[in-house]
């Protein structure tokens, strides 16, 4: 049996999946990049990750790890549903690999079944929480460009529209032809005139990102780290 490598920056998580896999013998790691130096000394390793850790996160090591080990098996335990990751995973996951999704409230019995699919039967097991947000993503009237989901961030971050044009290498129309396919998928065209139509009862910027964040689309960590994306840009421009 290939040795189980946990990774996973909250101690009292740490100890959770430690008793549970205790059979396995696991390897526990503090964060991502201690993990992904064990991965290293094993040809097809086991890995069960946390998705949001500090630093690495779950997704940048999978994509690491199956970079130059594509036959790694892979369960990632979270406690987050949020579509942004599930977009995130879908770009890397190698066709031929083995990999798994489950949340952290299913019951110890739930995650040893999970487990014993990816590692030992090599089948996905995905959480079904997660299959109705893929499904979701994946609907033709619904699901976001790489394109749309840019500008999506970009007004998130609160860019004008020339500063995405600039960002994005578009022109002025072209970022206002993107918006406008993102709020027709989101919902948020909606009437937006006052009885009057004199003036606007609904910010249709802020109230994509609203729908977005209601969606998954975006959170708090993905935010942060795009924050120091656009600081680096904004750094570059001056230089």
């Amino acid at each position: 049996m290939t040795e189980l490598i946990i990774a996973d920056d909250n101690p009292r998580d740490r100890q959770y999946l430690s008793e549970v896999f205790g059979s396995y013998l696991p390897v526990v790691t503090v964060n991502a990049s201690e993990a992904l130096l064990v991965c290293k000394k094993y040809p097809e390793p086991w890995l069960i990750t946390d998705i949001q850790m500090p630093g690495l996160n779950g997704i940048e090591l999978a994509k690491k790890v199956w970079k130059k080990q594509v036959a790694a098996r892979i369960l990632f335990w979270s406690q987050y549903s949020d579509e942004t990751y599930i977009r995130a995973l879908a770009k890397l996951i190698p066709a031929e690999t083995v990999y798994g999704y489950i949340l952290k409230n299913n019951t110890a019995e739930t995650l040893l079944r999970a487990a014993k699919s990816v590692f030992e039967e090599c089948q996905c097991w995905i959480d079904p929480q997660i299959r109705q947000v893929q499904a979701r993503s994946q609907q033709r009237d619904g699901a976001l460009s790489d394109a749309e989901y840019d500008v999506l961030i970009d007004i998130a971050l609160g860019l004008t529209d020339n500063t995405i044009a600039d960002r994005r290498f578009l022109s002025r129309r072209g970022v206002q032809n993107r918006l406008q396919s993102l709020y027709t998928k989101l919902g948020a065209n909606i009437d937006r005139m006052d009885e009057s139509g004199k003036g606007e009862l609904i910010n249709v910027r802020a109230r994509a990102v609203s729908l977005a964040l209601q969606r998954g689309l975006l959170n708090a960590y993905e935010l942060k780290e795009e924050e120091k994306l656009l600081a680096a840009w904004l750094k570059s421009r001056k230089c």
